[in-house]
């Protein structure tokens, strides 16, 4: 049997390479296609290293296009050649739908595991989900329904984010050391892009400097993503004269050991659902994107945490969701999409939870709930088995593989008795 993948961002190289090692080990598959090292090393035979190429932005796009077009070309002659039993895409949607059309012009069943989020925004990319890809395979639970209501082939596997979480190494050297200083700690997080740094560590510094004032035994550290991003923010410190220490390569750590957290929009969300941490989001982001957040993103928040947490995702204002204004809903992590400096609201939050232990502890216990829920591993196995089922493989799953479906089954069961 073989299988092709098509997976153009670093973090799908990393899911790619885990759903390979799970459907080689349950049968007897050949997995080719694009994609990247971690793929390469689980034994997937690349015929180019798309990973290499992730780009962002339309001048990349543009900049690349002749390659692309090259590449889905190649696709399209690989799959008229050989014998192709299933196409798997994992995320960059822009190339991933052309190798889905190649893919059925040669009646290729195409499964998408980690889909694009248009119920977030350009949702009239359904019509490519429905023409193209015969199954689509979700990581967040509100998915399912959302995709079938719209004619598409879905099933929930939960989110493979929490996989790579199971099985996180720690220096436990370095944790005991954060455990053994009596201070209360702030972990924050200014993302992973050198973008993300320069628009929100800003506002986190002077957030840092309100926290000190109120609470001056707190020890406020910046976990760097990178050495490069720990020199941005030792020189933003320079300048800036804050009372915060920065690390790098300690980030797991600095959320584990934590009392509470303020960052950047992203995947790190995930995580510090996982460690169960209170946490507050800022996001900065220029005028005319902010515009544009208003009349494109259809879900009410962009923090996939309260996404999960919320019976409807659709959002209801024009505006983007404000935790600070009168009858504001209440979500697991405030957050702040802003183009300005909240620095005050966030200060003032974090400030609260820091000094009352109370407040503290029940935020935990929300968002523990939450966790029990949703932040569960076996998003691969549960892709892995469903793929194989479908091409008429016989698979046994793994103990607990099937936890995140079946409380998704619950949930929707309770929602009908309800």
């Amino acid at each position: 049997m073989r299988i092709f993948f098509s997976v153009g961002e670093p973090s799908g190289d990393l899911h790619g390479a885990n759903l390979i090692r799970r459907l080689t080990s349950q049968a007897d598959v050949q997995c080719v296609g694009f994609g990247g090292p971690k793929m390469q090393e689980a034994g997937c035979e690349l015929k180019f290293e798309l990973t290499s190429m992730a780009v962002m932005f339309i001048a990349e796009v543009l900049k690349n296009v002749r390659l692309f077009f090259r590449l889905i070309g190649d696709a399209d002659k690989y799959f008229a050649e050989n014998k192709v039993d299933a196409v798997v895409l994992i995320d960059y949607p822009g190339f991933n739908w052309w190798i889905a059309r190649k893919a059925k012009k040669h009646g290729i069943p195409v499964f998408y595991y980690g889909v694009p989020q248009m119920w977030a925004w350009a949702s009239w990319r359904i019509r490519k989900i429905r023409k193209f890809v015969d199954h689509v395979l979700c990581k967040l639970p509100f998915e399912v329904e959302w995709f079938k209501e719209r004619g598409c082939q879905a099933t929930f596997v939960g989110h493979p984010y929490f996989d790579q979480l199971a099985h996180q190494t720690y220096d436990e050297d370095f944790l005991n050391k954060l455990a053994s200083d009596q201070r209360p700690l702030l972990t924050l997080l200014p993302g992973s892009r050198n973008q993300e740094v320069k628009n929100v560590l800003p506002i986190l510094l002077d957030t840092a400097s309100i926290v000190k004032q109120s609470v001056p035994n707190c020890r406020i550290v910046v976990a760097s993503y990178n050495e490069k991003q720990q020199a941005m923010a030792d020189q933003m410190l320079a300048e800036h004269g804050a009372d915060v220490e920065t690390m790098v390569d300690h980030t797991p750590e600095l959320m584990k050991s934590a009392q509470v957290c303020i960052a950047c929009s992203g995947s790190v969300s995930m995580e510090l659902l996982h460690y169960r941490k209170p946490t507050i989001i800022v996001f900065k982001v220029k005028r005319w994107v902010m515009w544009a957040q208003v009349v494109l993103l259809k879900a009410k928040f962009i923090t996939l945490v309260n996404l999960m947490a919320t019976s409807d995702i659709k959002k209801k204002t024009w505006g983007p969701y404000d935790p600070d204004a009168k009858g504001a809903e209440d979500v697991v992590m405030p957050e702040y999409l802003t183009t300005g400096n909240p620095s005050a609201s966030v200060a003032a939050r974090a400030i609260r939870w820091l000094n009352n232990e109370g407040l503290r502890a029940a935020k935990e216990a929300e968002l523990d709930v939450l966790a029990s829920r949703f932040a569960i591993a076996g998003a691969t196995d549960q892709a892995a088995d469903y793929i194989l089922r479908q091409l008429g493989v016989s698979t046994i799953p793994l103990p607990g593989s099937g936890k995140a479906a079946d409380q998704l089954a619950a949930d929707a069961e309770s929602r009908k008795s309800a």
